[in-house]
């Protein structure tokens, strides 16, 4: 019974002046103990307000202070030291075949292999290509559309 997270609050005070996601020192560090690891998330009462904390996970070995990944729309806004803006919901983790990786106070990070992402402006500069698209009756049609090779689905009209 009762809740199932914690409440988890600013240290000090924060200023959001533009929409970049933001991290926020708590006054809570880990590790948790009892081997739990944990989801950090945002109250609903936050989100309501215009203040999104973004999910993240808390690790069993995390040693550093726990941040608050936050993101506003709504400029500025003024985070007061000790606002309850997160909740860690605790669990307890049955991961087949996880390595061992020291986290320590690294908590932002893959313990997998280093990944790229591509990340584009969507201006003038967009990927674009030549496309032809035939139809069951043979008929043919050649667009220069937008490519996204990370697309499950490509929307045509």
């Amino acid at each position: 019974t009762g809740s199932a997270g914690v409440d988890v609050a600013t240290a000090a005070e924060t200023t959001l002046t533009d929409t970049q996601v933001r991290c926020v020192p708590s006054s809570m560090r880990g590790p948790l103990g009892h081997g739990l690891r944990a989801l950090l998330l945002g109250p609903s009462s936050a989100t309501c307000k215009g203040l999104f904390v973004l999910p993240r996970v808390i690790d069993a070995d995390f040693t550093g202070v726990i941040s608050l990944m936050v993101w506003t729309p709504n400029l500025p806004v003024i985070v007061p030291a000790g606002a309850k803006i997160g909740q860690l919901v605790p669990f307890k983790a049955t991961v087949p075949f996880a390595k061992d990786i020291v986290r320590g106070a690294s908590g932002f990070g893959s313990t997998g292999a280093a990944e790229v992402f591509l990340d584009m402006e969507t201006g003038k500069k967009k990927p674009m290509g030549w496309v032809t698209l035939k139809e069951p009756g043979g008929q043919s049609h050649e667009i220069n559309m937008l490519i996204d090779t990370g697309a499950d689905v490509t929307i045509i009209s």
